[in-house]
């Protein structure tokens, strides 16, 4: 079995890591890159940077941030943000990111998943998926939640990657930042589905999450923002518990 990665995610607002609760009430976290660079110290197998800004110079402040996460990091990691044609991706894959994270722009326009395979490589385009469950059955949401779209979750993950993604995030939007486990039942359907790894986001709250999300959720990697941010769980810690419960992990 390969090893689970672990990765820090950090939602970027005007350069700042914020964090809230179902994608609202944000509260600062601190520095990006210094934030980045601790994490990379302490065992993170990968980070994921998500610009949650609006604003019309996004392509110029992703880059500007893509480049200064790499120069300060020696592990991989995924940027996204407002990513909605060829050159934002080019652009960011030059400054340094190793991969990138496409969201609302491939719900509106599926195509785009296609173009970046073909492009670059499918191992460089991670589709995220936020997804709430409405009366029993999973919906694709976009705009942090606002807009439910016709997308149901298990049909737009098979067809992102039969149009090349390498990697789905999926945030289950009804356990984010609740810190009372993840979506573990969707993610194993989800698993059953799909040929390609898998990032359970949404609702790590503590160890115990970590190895049922990698066992009952048959996750890939296991992504988490508020847990790691506040001190709440280390790094090591994390991964001396998994390594204990015989989860395997890369050791820090």
């Amino acid at each position: 079995m390969l090893a689970k990665r672990i990765i820090p995610c950090l939602d970027i607002k005007d350069g700042r890591t914020v964090k809230g609760v179902n994608f609202v009430n944000l509260r600062d976290a601190g520095d990006p890159v210094e934030l980045g660079a601790k994490y990379s110290l302490a065992g993170a197998d990968e980070l994921v940077f998500l610009d949650i800004t609006a604003t019309h110079e996004r392509r110029k402040t992703l880059a500007d941030l893509a480049r200064d996460i790499a120069s300060h990091l020696n592990i991989p990691f995924t940027i996204g943000g407002g990513i909605k044609h060829i050159d934002d991706v080019d652009v960011l894959l030059n400054a340094g990111a190793d991969k990138v994270s496409i969201n609302s722009a491939a719900v509106r326009r599926p195509e785009l998943i296609d173009e970046l395979a073909y492009a670059f490589g499918n191992q460089f385009v991670v589709v995220a998926v936020d997804a709430k469950n409405v009366d029993g059955e999973w919906f694709v949401h976009l705009n942090g939640g606002r807009i439910k779209t016709e997308h149901k979750l298990f049909d737009w993950a098979k067809e992102a990657q039969e149009r090349g993604a390498g990697e789905i995030l999926f945030t289950s939007m009804d356990h984010d930042g609740t810190k009372a486990g993840f979506a573990n039942e969707a993610l194993a359907e989800m698993s059953d589905l799909l040929s390609i790894p898998i990032i359970a986001s949404g609702g790590a709250g503590n160890k115990e999450h970590f190895a049922e999300v990698f066992t009952a959720g048959k996750a890939d990697a296991g992504l988490a923002a508020s847990i790691f941010h506040f001190g709440e769980v280390g790094i090591k810690e994390l991964k001396d518990y998994l390594g204990e419960q015989g989860v395997p992990v890369r050791p820090v």
